[in-house]
């Protein structure tokens, strides 16, 4: 039988696919452009104008514990498609908001539609990708998050300077976070062309489709054996239930999980991310160069995303994250010193805080949601990553709703201070607990948790 399987056919769906770190990353943005003037309008403390922000994450924890159940049920595109609607749903709904209920309603929606997308969509292109290219593949999620954040950056520019900031107070941040429905409309179309899941279609007994998207993705003698695979992963899911990841091996597999999920979060790059305006504000930036600040910063996230990913299956996944995790300490306390000594250059601030961003983005930023899927078993897998990506998403909420008390309440200093503290925590995990998976098959990365004994006996009888 004659192979049709095609690179560049897994690249577009597998692009298809991370359009929804686009989303996630205009939302993530597009609030730190409209905040300022959201809280002029609406004299929003600072509890609430964190909540404004953080809102949207109560919806993520909730749509990334469904989306596990749902998309088992209905499929991993169907769900991604009903994540498009709610998103473009919200961004509408939040343009036109009447009051700050409103807003936050409709945000908690945006919120369930991006975490059915962030759970479904680094787990669906895991599923698709071939071991040899799985990194740079899964990488994709980040950076079309990255890319979602820098473009929004421009955009919250482009509309800050459209108008005196009395015509922002009232009408701009409405045009800001409205031009979220473009993303989601776009995103929904490209879900129209990609398949199924191989993995969902074997599930439901479709086999003859499950194996020609398999032969499209590899050659006829790999897609044989994904099948096989696959379905005998199936067979042994039947039998399993959440109660295995408690026990020797997968426990460590799911705290090395959770501490992907939440190290990406709670490093600090959030904080810069939604509140970046605001603390360029505070350094010395006015007249809205604060935007072009933030900007710049969106660029510098991109360019190190692709770098990230150019390395990630060369340089490896620890190595990455562990000189990464030591770089962004290092500048958050330079970011933290500038705020103790009073720093007049503004422009040293806008240094520190891009090589922090550079440090994060080819570490932290990409690397967790490559590893997240690929470090547990195809049986265990979407529960797994669904159980991670709570904890991910609670974290996120906890930095939108408690940074700008942190900053309010206790200053710069102490705020970026402990981010550094959290950091070195992080390059301590990263050395003590994390495994190199680079170049491995799901296979092979299955057998770094399981005993000793288990292993040996089963190179014996293969």
């Amino acid at each position: 039988m004659k192979s049709n399987h095609s690179v560049w056919y897994v690249i577009i769906i597998a692009s298809a696919a991370g359009m929804a770190g686009f989303l996630y990353g205009f939302d993530t943005a597009v609030i730190s452009g409209a905040i300022g003037f959201l809280q002029e309008l609406y004299d929003l403390s600072p509890a609430m104008e964190g909540f404004v922000i953080s809102s949207v994450m109560i919806g993520g924890v909730v749509g990334v514990a469904l989306s596990g159940f749902l998309s088992d049920r209905y499929g991993r595109r169907k769900i991604l498609m009903v994540a498009a609607i709610f998103f473009a749903i919200s961004a509408l709904a939040s343009a036109l908001a009447t009051n700050v209920t409103i807003l936050i309603l409709a945000r908690v929606l945006g919120g369930l539609g991006i975490g059915f997308a962030s759970a479904l969509s680094v787990t669906y292109i895991a599923e698709c990708a071939p071991p040899a290219i799985r990194g740079r593949l899964g990488s994709l999620y980040q950076l079309f998050t990255i890319i979602g954040i820098s473009a929004t950056f421009y955009i919250n520019w482009g509309v800050a300077n459209s108008g005196p900031h009395s015509w922002g107070i009232e009408l701009g941040w409405r045009w800001m976070l409205g031009y979220g429905v473009i993303p989601g409309v776009v995103f929904f179309i490209l879900l129209i062309f990609i398949p199924e899941s191989p993995r969902y279609l074997l599930q439901k007994g479709r086999e003859k489709e499950a194996f020609r998207v398999l032969q499209r993705i590899n050659d006829t003698e790999t897609a044989t054996k994904e099948k096989e695979a696959i379905q005998s992963s199936i067979e042994m899911e039947t039998n399993t239930s959440m109660r295995e990841l408690l026990k020797p091996g997968w426990r460590k597999a799911m705290a090395v999980g959770i501490f992907l999920a939440l190290f990406n979060q709670v490093i600090g790059m959030n904080a810069v991310t939604y509140y970046g305006p605001e603390i360029f504000r505070l350094a010395g930036f006015e007249n809205n160069t604060e935007f072009l600040a933030t900007s710049i910063i969106g660029s510098v996230q991109v360019l190190f995303t692709i770098l990230a990913i150019i390395l990630i299956d060369k340089a490896g996944r620890k190595n990455l994250m562990a000189v990464g995790s030591i770089l962004m300490a290092f500048f958050m306390v330079l970011i933290g010193s500038a705020f103790y000594l009073d720093v007049p250059s503004a422009m040293w601030m806008l240094i520190f805080i891009a090589g922090f961003t550079a440090a994060f983005c080819i570490s932290m930023g990409p690397i967790p949601w490559v590893m997240i899927p690929e470090i547990f078993p195809n049986h265990l897998r979407a529960r797994a990553v669904g159980i991670a990506t709570i904890f991910l998403w609670g974290a996120n909420w906890a930095i939108g709703q408690f940074t700008p008390m942190l900053i309010n309440g206790m200053g710069g200093t102490f705020t970026f201070w402990m981010f550094a503290v959290i950091n070195v925590i992080c390059f301590t995990f990263v050395m003590t607990i994390v495994p190199e998976t680079k170049n491995k098959s799901l296979e092979e990365i299955e057998t770094i948790w399981k005993p000793n004994k288990e292993v040996v006996q089963q190179r014996h009888t293969s």
